[in-house]
Parts: C-alpha cells; sequence; structure tokens
C-alpha cells in the first residue's frame, strides 16, 4: 500500500507535547496505535491516514472535541456532530456559517466561535468570543501556537469545502503568529497567499461562494463523521508542484461529482492544454491524479472497521456498491472482501479497536 499524503512531522510532535502537557502518557498512547517513537523523531512527514487515527484517539482519551485547535475552552464529545445536524439543512454556506456561529453561542465548553463578515467583493471567516464571553479574541489566542493556529483555519477551511461539496478557493489566509519557517508549507497547504502578524486569524475569499448551497445530507454526514477528522486533516503532499495544486482542489470527498479537467484548469487560471502539458511534464495526468486520490481515499476508508463496504461505496460515490468493488479490485488487486483478509488491514484493525 503507498499512501503518500502526509503532515509534517512538527504536527504530529504538537499533537504530543499538548497531550504530555495534559499529564497523559504519549508513549502508551503511541504504542495502542503500532506507532513508532522512532519513526517520528527520524522522519520528516507523517501519514495522513495515521495522523488521523492519532487526533480521533487522543479527542477520545481527553474528551475534548477541539483538542488542538481555537476553543477557548473544553468541547465535549458530540458536540461537532450536533452542531453539524444543526446547519445541515442550511439554504446556502452564509446560512450555514451564521447559524454556526449561533450554536457556539449557546454551546457548552468552547469560548470562541467561527464569525462569517462580508465586505464587498469578499468574505471572510475569523474568530471571536462567544457572547456570554467577558474576554476579547486577543485574550483568548496565543498568538505564539503556530500549529494551532493553521490547524483551525485549515480544518474550517476543508469544512466549507465539504459543506458545498467543491474546494473553497482562498484569497487569503490571514495569521496573528509570526512568520513560520516552514512558509511554503503554508502555501500549499492553503494553495493561496499566506500573510503574517495580521490583526485576525481568518480565511479570505471571494464573497460568491456565499450563495453557494449546502449539497451535504444526513446520510452523506453519517459517512463524515464516521471517519471525522480526516477529511478536515491535511490532505495534500508537501511540495509546490501542479499535481500537489490539482490534488488539494479534489480534496477527499468523492461523494460528489468531481471537477472536469477545464473546471480545474479554469480555476488555476490556465488553458486546459497548458494543464495536460504541464502535468506531462511531471509525468502524470488528471485522469491519474483522480486515480490516485480515488485509491488512497478507498484504503483509507477501508482500513477503518466500523465503515462497512457499503458505507465506503457510499463515500467514494459509487451509486452500486458492486462497481465500488470492481474499481478496488482495479486499483489493488484485490476485492473489498480480500483486502480487510489480508495482514495490512488487520493490522489497522488491531490499532483501531482501541478508539
Amino acid at each position: 500500500m503507498n499512501v503518500k499524503a502526509s503532515v509534517p512531522m512538527s504536527s504530529v510532535r504538537y499533537l504530543l507535547k499538548a497531550v504530555e502537557d495534559q499529564g497523559l502518557d504519549s508513549n502508551a498512547l503511541l504504542e495502542s496505535l503500532e506507532i513508532s517513537r522512532s519513526d517520528i523523531e527520524q522522519n520528516t512527514h507523517f501519514p495522513a491516514y495515521q495522523y488521523g487515527m492519532l487526533y480521533q484517539r487522543i479527542m477520545w482519551l481527553v474528551q475534548d472535541e477541539s483538542f488542538g485547535m481555537l476553543s477557548g475552552g473544553k468541547v465535549p464529545n458530540g458536540t461537532f456532530r450536533m452542531m453539524c445536524l444543526c446547519i445541515i439543512h442550511a439554504r446556502t454556506l452564509a446560512h450555514a456559517m451564521y447559524r454556526c456561529s449561533d450554536f457556539y453561542d449557546i454551546c457548552r465548553g468552547p469560548t470562541i466561535k467561527p464569525v462569517l463578515i462580508k465586505k464587498g467583493r469578499f468574505a471572510m471567516v475569523t474568530f471571536a468570543p462567544i457572547e456570554s464571553a467577558e474576554s476579547n479574541i486577543n485574550d483568548l489566542v496565543v498568538p505564539e501556537s503556530k500549529e494551532q493556529l493553521r490547524t483551525t483555519l485549515s480544518m474550517w477551511h476543508h469544512f466549507i469545502c465539504w459543506l458545498i461539496g467543491r474546494r473553497l478557493n482562498l484569497k487569503a489566509a490571514y495569521f496573528t503568529s509570526e512568520r513560520p519557517n516552514d512558509v511554503e508549507y503554508y502555501k500549499t497547504l492553503f494553495q493561496s497567499e499566506v500573510k503574517f502578524n495580521q490583526h485576525a486569524n481568518a480565511l479570505v475569499f471571494p464573497a460568491s461562494y456565499l450563495d453557494m448551497p449546502i449539497v451535504q445530507t444526513e446520510d452523506s454526514l453519517r459517512g463524515f463523521l464516521k471517519t471525522a477528522p480526516y477529511q478536515l486533516l491535511v490532505m495534500v503532499e508537501n511540495d509546490n508542484s501542479l499535481k500537489s495544486q490539482v490534488m488539494a482542489m479534489l480534496g477527499k470527498d468523492f461523494s460528489r461529482e468531481m471537477p472536469s479537467a477545464d473546471e480545474v484548469a479554469s480555476a488555476l487560471n490556465m488553458s486546459v492544454s497548458t494543464l495536460r502539458r504541464r502535468l506531462n511534464d511531471e509525468k502524470t495526468s488528471y485522469q491519474q491524479i483522480k486515480d490516485e486520490c480515488r485509491k488512497e481515499a478507498a484504503i483509507t476508508y477501508m482500513n477503518a472497521p466500523q465503515l462497512s463496504i457499503n458505507d465506503i461505496a457510499a463515500l467514494m460515490g459509487f451509486d452500486e456498491p458492486s462497481a465500488f468493488f470492481r474499481s478496488f479490485k482495479k486499483w489493488t488487486g484485490m476485492t473489498p472482501g480480500e483486502y480487510r483478509k489480508s495482514d495490512e488491514f488487520l493490522k489497522f484493525y488491531h490499532s483501531m479497536k482501541s478508539i
């Protein structure tokens, strides 16, 4: 199996330090997931699917769904599910974000909420204290926590993308923190201009996105929640290649129709012939990238024992499980059933049982 999506090892170290700061045993945590401490110490990147497992396990241990993110408090497990149910039937993205902000005002635990601000042709998702909080946002946000700020904005970005079923192309990502050493990773992650030492932590994007409908349903939400926070994590390779840009645009939600090569080229401000030529220079093609993304996502979902084959087929956008069976065998040489009897899956199964 070759799962290429990764996160910087600094993100893993940040999570482990936060665990240790709460008095928990990070070595026992890693052992429960069969993750080697030496790999963390020696490597620069970490598989995204393992990062998702680690994150999920930590949230369960500390009973805090906001772990590692801006919240200003402890968010009880199950809060994210209820927030999603409150906004899933919203008419538009703007409606969903306003309703989301209202939810946090009455939610037990957090003192920070997301806020939507519209100014002319652009809109901004940033953060503010809940109405009952007595502090201002600058007192609640620690600018030195670069990993926390990056994780928070990245997760909200990917969540918005999931809601509207397409990538939200940003104009810029703003951070109150100092300029980090790994600024190129920020650019790869957000696929936009990135500014530091700003007055707020925010995602800035064309206001036209606010009128887009929420395409998800309670059915698709159930599958999404079973794999959370996988789809909200970093799912791009850490480079500046065109391939990485295309992968970032495709995302990991395959329950919706994927964009055409023409749509991707237009979003990247180039002709489709230029897109094909430049991908060919990188020894790949748009079709190969789509197949690779779908294969990696399918394997990641297959490694989640709580998901049935029918669940995975739906998450992957197949109307019939039989069509998913054929595609999975084409990608891996095994049927889904054969894969779940393989040594690769059994290793994941034993590590996931404790989550």
